[in-house]
């Protein structure tokens, strides 16, 4: 009966040293963002990553024009970002345009769309602004991921029905998850910042 017993707490530290490792990361980042003053430089290359990322989508990279969705693209960008890029006329007006040449369009206008809201806001307004959300959007999905995580720890088990091991698949799946909500907390910082709307600086 010890024998089992200190099995199962064995396992129960194997699946707990997963999240812990997941843990020290989200508290590493989060502290830092306590600290830093100014995340500007962050947030822009997280804005760079998550536009890049939006093109994939609908323009494959090293791919041909008869391959892209450019129609799809630029109502993408207008629902997350309210950001109008008429690529279609920018293929009809360039001499030559690869998938990269879309990449840096959607990423010079995005650009621009956050510098004119931050010269109506202010800079000082804009740092505050892009402190406060980060953590409050990094708060958020670190709990929707550790209810996804502790969902996913219940049903791991039945992974040995299928002849794989549970805690090889608990820490594959984890990581998948982990990588997840990390793309997630770039997408909507990035959205929410291209959206928000400030009218008056108690809002802030």
């Amino acid at each position: 009966v010890e024998a089992h017993n200190f099995d199962m707490r064995k396992n129960l530290l194997e699946y707990d040293d997963v999240a812990n490792d997941q843990r020290k990361v989200i508290y590493q980042q989060r502290n830092e963002l306590l600290e830093a003053d100014d995340v500007a430089e962050t947030v822009h290359a997280i804005r760079d990553d998550v536009i890049e990322e939006q093109v994939r989508k609908f323009v494959p990279r090293d791919s041909i024009d008869e391959q892209w969705d450019l129609a799809g693209l630029e109502q993408a960008m207008q629902e997350h970002f309210t950001v109008r890029v008429d690529f279609k006329g920018l293929l009809a007006s360039a001499d030559e345009l690869d998938d990269q040449g879309i990449a840096r369009a959607a990423q010079k206008q995005v650009a621009e769309h956050f510098a004119h809201k931050e010269a109506q806001i202010g800079p000082e307004m804009a740092r505050q602004l892009e402190k406060h959300l980060m953590l409050n959007v990094l708060d958020q999905t670190w709990k929707e991921h550790l209810a996804r995580m502790d969902y996913l720890r219940q049903g791991i088990h039945l992974r040995g029905y299928a002849q794989k091991q549970p805690k090889q698949e608990y820490k594959r799946e984890s990581f998948e998850l982990f990588s997840e909500m990390l793309d997630k907390v770039k997408f909507e910082v990035t959205s929410m910042l291209a959206r928000v709307r400030i009218q008056d600086e108690d809002e802030v």
